[in-house]
């Protein structure tokens, strides 16, 4: 007979876990933009550097929303193993100069080392891409200085 009186108790605890649960993973998430950041942030802040090469920048276009998203693929090793990622530098537009980052170009990369595959080319406040040889501003020559 107390088995009986019991179930009633059961089937309400269930019934509020079940509400609560609902209403704790519907509660406001962080947005994807957010989250990359973040993780950029701590690549750029404990992630190790490691030379790598610049594969290709490619500019494509989302059919669905029709915006336009910028990879930048690079490649680099970690203990024997290579590694191809690209990293979406859309946002990070003002920080790159696109047309300089080409086919083997060298650059640095900061990967996690737990998690070696995690890793970026470019931040908010570091970037790992180098200047081309091309590009490279020579020091000004002294005018007042002639050569006889």
């Amino acid at each position: 007979m107390n088995a009986l009186r019991l179930y009633p108790a059961l089937a309400f605890g269930a019934a509020a876990a079940i509400v609560g649960y609902a209403l704790l993973s519907r509660r406001n998430k962080k947005p994807a933009e957010q989250l990359e950041r973040e993780r950029r942030t701590q690549l750029t802040l404990a992630g190790r550097i490691i030379d790598g090469n610049v594969i290709d920048v490619l500019e494509l276009e989302e059919s669905e929303s029709g915006r336009q998203m910028i990879l930048l693929d690079y490649k680099y090793d970690v203990a024997g193993v290579t590694y191809e990622a690209s990293q979406d530098v859309t946002h990070l537009r003002q920080f790159i100069d696109l047309y300089s980052c080409r086919l083997g170009l060298p650059a640095s990369v900061k990967y996690d080392p737990h998690n070696p595959g995690d890793s970026i080319v470019i931040s908010e406040t570091w970037s790992g891409l180098r200047t081309s040889p091309l590009r490279v501003a020579t020091r000004p020559v002294n005018k007042s200085s002639t050569v006889v």
